[in-house]
């Protein structure tokens, strides 16, 4: 949940990056992290394995300007991509204001794309929440790869009602990054102002 704070006119928003393991989410950071002003952005917290897989999170918190006379400060997370870290996934998506749901565009993902997606709505559950409850935003990423999945194959799988906004992705290059997170945190403002 959003965080007003009148006193030093400041608003920060947890948005939190979920998918499949290996699917770009720590890669989405790093490549704002690369970007953002040195002034502007905290340190970018990183646990991950000897694998270089997400342990427990990322953390990337930032400041993006001001809205109507207050400071808007980011608090990125990404959760683990692998099931057996479903508690700290739980425990991390608890008062996420908005969610980037980061799939992986190769067509052998397909059905960790299908699990992670239920597995968010699943642990949105624990907090009387659902999908219907948050703004959220679907990332195509790793589209520069040549064993890919349609964006059609892809909507129909996470997107079939074409209600949600999604965006095209190679996070490590950086493109579709911002805009996803971009479109996102209007959404989430919307939802405060």
């Amino acid at each position: 949940m959003s965080l007003v704070n009148y006193t030093t006119k400041e608003i920060n928003l947890k948005i939190v990056y979920y998918g499949p393991g290996l699917g770009g989410k720590t890669t989405n950071l790093k490549f704002i992290y690369s970007k953002v002003g040195e002034k502007t952005k905290g340190k970018l917290l990183t646990l991950a394995t000897e694998l270089d897989r997400t342990l427990f999170f990322d953390f990337l918190p930032f400041d993006v300007g001001e809205i109507k006379g207050f400071r808007l400060r980011l608090h990125l997370y990404t959760v683990p991509g692998q099931v057996f870290y479903n508690a700290s996934r739980r425990i991390i998506l608890r008062g996420a204001d908005g969610v980037i749901f980061v799939a992986d565009s190769q067509k052998e993902r397909r059905e960790d794309n299908i699990d992670s997606f239920k597995n968010l709505a699943d642990n949105l559950t624990h907090f009387n929440k659902n999908l219907d409850d948050i703004p959220y935003v679907l990332q195509y990423n790793k589209r520069d790869l040549p064993n890919i999945m349609s964006v059609d194959e892809m909507q129909s799988i996470l997107n079939p009602e074409n209600k949600i906004p999604y965006f095209e992705a190679v996070a490590i290059k950086g493109i579709g990054v911002f805009e996803t997170l971009k479109k996102l945190v209007a959404m989430v403002i919307n939802t405060i102002s």
